[in-house]
């Protein structure tokens, strides 16, 4: 059960605003019954009327985020047989979403899949600038000349890479681990960016895109994001809340 309004949005009557307007003014029925509270409350499956035309309203969107495991490819399906992201998601949905852009197979971290198409085009093009942020445990213990590289950009055999934010957060053991923010999406830019530098990476993680964040999902996990989060991904890109 959902509230009315947020329904006949979904149905494309506009905002949810203009929708509580059609409440307010008597024109929407509920199985025959005119409803005017806004604190009504309704289904798909319910006779949903607006002018006396029944209303189609399409299946919510869905928006996951997954903690991706090392060793799984980001893709819908592979012909050589490796596991899948797909496999880590409830069976009945897996026709549905899709990985918005990829995490190299060796990479774990924050994966967003979602059936929303404008959100997800909107996401990856580069226009958008959308930070994206990684932990990487790198060889070595990069000196502040190798790390003003990183920060500057660095030339790749696809070109000089946009300016980055990187932080130095640890070392020991051999390695060190850097926090570095991008805002491009080539092909394991953040490993071939280090490698430019001398200091292979590891271990990499991402822990957010744009306004979503990891946090203590565990590898394999996923959880659904809230309206809050999706509006906050909707506003990073340029679009309105979702439903008006």
């Amino acid at each position: 059960m959902e509230r009315l309004q947020k329904l006949l949005a979904r149905a494309g009557h506009g905002s949810r605003r203009n929708c509580e307007e059609l409440i307010r003014g008597g024109r929407v029925t509920v199985n025959g019954e005119r409803v005017t509270e806004l604190g009504a409350k309704a289904s798909a499956a319910d006779d949903i009327r607006v002018d006396r035309r029944q209303i189609s309203i399409p299946e919510d969107r869905v928006y996951l985020v997954l903690n991706k495991p090392p060793g799984y490819v980001t893709t819908r399906d592979d012909p050589q047989g490796r596991p899948i992201v797909m496999d880590l998601v409830p069976e009945e949905l897996r026709l549905r979403i899709f990985p918005v852009g990829r995490l190299d197979q060796d990479s774990t971290g924050l994966l967003l899949m979602t059936d929303d198409g404008e959100l997800t085009q909107r996401l990856l093009h580069p226009s958008h600038h959308v930070p994206k942020e990684y932990l990487a445990d790198v060889e070595g213990t990069p000196s502040e000349a190798r790390l003003r590289e990183l920060r500057s950009g660095v030339e790749l055999d696809d070109g000089r890479t946009q300016p980055a934010e990187v932080v130095l957060v640890a070392t020991g053991g051999g390695e060190s681990r850097l926090r570095i923010t991008i805002t491009e999406g080539r092909n394991r830019q953040v490993r071939r960016m280090c490698e430019a530098i001398g200091h292979p990476v590891r271990r990499l993680k991402r822990v957010e895109v744009g306004p979503l964040r990891l946090g203590e999902l565990s590898l394999g996990a996923i959880r659904s994001l809230h309206d809050a989060q999706v509006n906050a991904l909707r506003q990073a890109v340029g679009l309105p809340p979702d439903g008006g």
